[in-house]
């Protein structure tokens, strides 16, 4: 991993990969109250077919150095991710400002799907793996989720910047 301090003009420290992905390990919720300015949401931007960006707020956590989320395939950011997997996602802490870049892929492993579903359900989302095994079902979503099944995407980061919003402060850019 390749590390860029942003903020060495200013004399500030290098910010940690691992504190990081530390706290986005931690329940990342988007119910009032719960962070900064009284919530958070991660935010996708995914690449319209004409090369106009799309932004859409999803619900998601990380695990295993990847970000997971759900939304149906007929959806426009499904279909912009089904057509161009690169997107780019951002989020607000009360410890730092993020921004990834990288590629969100369809997860297909039924034991996967399974293990989101649980992730869902230990969250309050009384979510359900669908009869084909491979995609996400419930009696509710966001409306921007489209209509039932969803189905399951892992971004892989590329690169990430962070700005801190704590002292010392600082700005990193990764090279993931």
């Amino acid at each position: 991993m390749d590390a860029r301090n942003l903020a060495e003009l200013y004399d500030l420290p290098l910010l940690d990969w691992g504190a990081v992905t530390t706290r986005l390990s931690q329940e990342i919720t988007q119910a009032p109250g719960t962070g900064g300015p009284h919530h958070h949401t991660w935010w996708l931007a995914t690449i319209d077919a004409d090369g106009a960006p799309h932004v859409a707020g999803i619900g998601g956590f990380w695990d295993r150095e990847a970000l997971w989320f759900q939304t149906g395939l007929t959806t426009r950011k499904g279909r912009n991710l089904t057509r161009d997997p690169r997107c780019t996602v951002s989020l607000a802490t009360d410890q730092f400002d993020l921004v990834i870049e990288g590629t969100a892929t369809v997860v297909e492993d039924p034991d996967e799907v399974a293990a989101f579903v649980q992730v869902a359900v230990d969250g309050g989302w009384p979510a359900r793996v669908d009869a084909s095994g491979t995609a996400v079902t419930a009696d509710f979503s966001a409306p921007s989720a489209g209509p039932p099944p969803w189905h399951v995407f892992r971004l892989a980061p590329r690169r990430a910047m962070a700005l801190a919003l704590e002292e010392p402060g600082g700005a990193t850019r990764w090279e993931l």
